[in-house]
């Protein structure tokens, strides 16, 4: 996928090398400053500073119950900022309806997507859980794809976060903005095939809502799209899911190459499959094949690139 411009995303002031953190330290992502930047814009956010907290600060913690947590500090647990973080998170949400994601800190008892622990008098309790700021965020946003930045580390993870972040991205430039009929069609065109390697009931739950698109009110079918792609593709797929996706797109060039280059794709999507190659083997031959010989709706399918390649995202999945 082309990008004119750079995608708008939020991140942690600290993995900016913003020294933020409550020692005056900061926690540089060399993954987001060197490679993520080239292709998002972003808007960086320190929730503690931005309350009144100063640099240095006493640390904060999540205590109490797993339900319904406080953060106060660990030496002042009189020093409750509770209410303040969670209503900031409502507040930024409010502010960047423009954003297409955000990378977050985590373990912070402010930022953690779900690495936080909750503190009581026996120690920590069991799981990890949101921050403060993270919940109101939330709360007002549900649906902006969030990662922490230790878990794009994990090469599917990474792959899947940047993926929801440009689709997200495209259903605001090219659906939000002038709503229709037209445009939800048209966003599900191009993502079916991104959608049957994460889910194939989502891809015929959708298919099948998108077909009476006409019938309904445009801020209903809005309204109940959205929510329900991107919860089929909130989980990375599965190389089963993948696999059973390039044999479907495959078929596309069943009149237009000889039956002794389909059967190599086929052999190079079957050892995808097994673990034997990574994905971008079977897709680099994919996308050959189909920029000849394929047709414009197969092209224009945003599983072929659901992001910049220059990413080389899928040379480790």
């Amino acid at each position: 996928m082309q990008l004119k411009n750079k995608i708008p995303v939020g991140i942690s002031a600290c993995l900016l090398g913003e020294q933020v953190r409550y020692n005056g330290g900061h926690k540089q992502s060399r993954f987001c400053l060197q490679h993520l930047s080239k292709v998002f814009d972003f808007s960086a956010f320190c929730p503690e500073v931005a309350i009144g907290l100063g640099i240095p600060r006493e640390p904060i913690r999540l205590v109490g119950s797993i339900e319904a947590p406080r953060v106060v500090g660990t030496e002042s647990h009189a020093m409750d900022v509770t209410d303040a973080l969670f209503d900031y998170g409502v507040e930024i949400a409010r502010q960047t309806q423009h954003l297409a994601g955000y990378i977050l800190m985590s373990k912070s008892p402010s930022c953690a997507l779900a690495s936080a622990k909750i503190y009581n008098e026996k120690g920590s309790l069991p799981g990890k859980h949101a921050g403060m700021f993270v919940r109101g965020f939330r709360r007002q946003n549900p649906l902006l794809p969030l990662e922490e930045e230790a878990r794009l580390n994990d090469p599917a993870l990474r792959e899947n976060f940047i993926a929801r972040v440009f689709a997200y991205h495209d259903w605001r430039h090219n659906v939000a903005g002038e709503p229709s009929a037209r445009a939800v069609v048209a966003y599900h065109s191009r993502y079916k095939y991104l959608l049957m390697s994460h889910s194939q009931a989502a891809y015929k739950q959708l298919g099948q809502f998108v077909a009476k698109a006409g019938l309904m009110p445009l801020e209903q079918l809005t309204a109940e799209y959205l929510p329900a792609f991107m919860t089929a593709i909130s989980q990375p797929a599965t190389r089963k899911g993948h696999a059973n996706t390039l044999f479907h797109i495959l078929g596309y060039l069943r009149e237009a190459v000889s039956g002794e280059v389909r059967q190599d794709l086929a052999n190079k999507i079957e050892d995808y499959r097994k673990g034997v190659v990574n994905l971008a083997v079977p897709m680099a031959l994919l996308n050959h094949y189909l920029h000849m010989h394929g047709s414009e709706y197969i092209q224009s399918q945003a599983y072929l690139q659901p992001h910049c390649y220059d990413l080389g995202l899928r040379n480790a999945i």
